[in-house]
């Protein structure tokens, strides 16, 4: 004879995620990404709320089990500033859905300087 789903069944528990595993996740999965030179300063003048957390160029907020993204980056000369910009914001949606299974509400990206090497001829 079956048990009915509901005798057997017993309550998954809550599963929480540290600010400090997302902010790993996305600035490991942004530095990856050919044309990022590095992170950039998050601006001194944002003011964040509780639920909001930021640090090695990133800003996150967590609402409602979605993820909301602020990266800010310098990129490297001779790359394409909007290709560059999406490869983030397409890597690092993948990598927070894969890897914690969160939804992302937006990935903004912000390029705050281009980093140019001295010409080599000139040396």
């Amino acid at each position: 004879m079956d048990t009915p789903a509901t005798e057997t069944e017993q309550p998954l528990g809550k599963t929480t995620i540290a600010p400090g595993v997302l902010l790993t996740i996305i600035r490991l999965t942004t530095l990856d990404v050919d044309g990022v030179s590095r992170m950039a300063d998050c601006p001194g003048g944002i003011r964040w709320r509780a639920r909001h957390t930021q640090a090695d160029g990133i800003c996150i907020e967590v609402e409602d089990d979605r993820v909301y993204v602020d990266v800010y980056v310098v990129v490297k000369q001779d790359y394409n500033v909007r290709e560059v910009s999406r490869n983030i914001q397409r890597d690092v949606a993948r990598a927070i859905s894969k890897m914690v299974g969160m939804d992302v509400g937006h990935i903004n990206v912000h390029i705050e300087d281009i980093d140019y090497l001295p010409d080599m001829a000139e040396a």
